[in-house]
């Protein structure tokens, strides 16, 4: 959203910093606008970290896919932890987007639906509902 060259500029200057997670321990974010990108790999314990370490006039924008979870087996998300426990707080926002809303090429949001398709039949299957295995099109 910056030309390149401000960029640069305000991260030699310590205005914008790229940060690891494992670097905000101990930390306050204050007056900072701070966004956490892939999310839905941290862990519980990561992300309650990352949430309070927001200091006063912080905002926090925290994005992720509950798709794309690549923690090991038997790993909870924290992303997935955090919407449950957070979903209604005052002050807390949450937005979703659906395959209408990918910007891409526009198999991707077919795409998106097919693998969402799969997901449901294989939900229903594993309640005891016969599995109906999709074809490509909507029924």
């Amino acid at each position: 959203m910056l030309p390149g060259d401000q960029v640069a500029r305000r991260m030699a200057n310590g205005e914008i910093e790229v940060a690891p997670l494992a670097f905000m321990r101990g930390r306050t974010l204050a007056h900072a606008f701070v966004i956490l990108d892939e999310a839905q790999n941290t862990t519980p314990a990561q992300m309650k970290m990352f949430l309070t370490r927001m200091g006063q006039g912080a905002r926090m924008v925290i994005t992720g896919d509950l798709s794309q979870i690549d923690l090991p087996s038997g790993v909870a998300s924290g992303l997935r932890e955090a919407v449950e426990t957070l979903e209604g707080l005052p002050g807390i926002g949450i937005t979703r987007f659906e395959s209408a809303d990918v910007v891409r090429h526009p198999l991707v949001a077919r795409i998106v639906d097919a693998y969402d398709q799969r997901v449901a039949a294989a939900r229903d299957y594993s309640r005891g509902r016969p599995r109906r295995e999709y074809n490509g099109t909507s029924k």
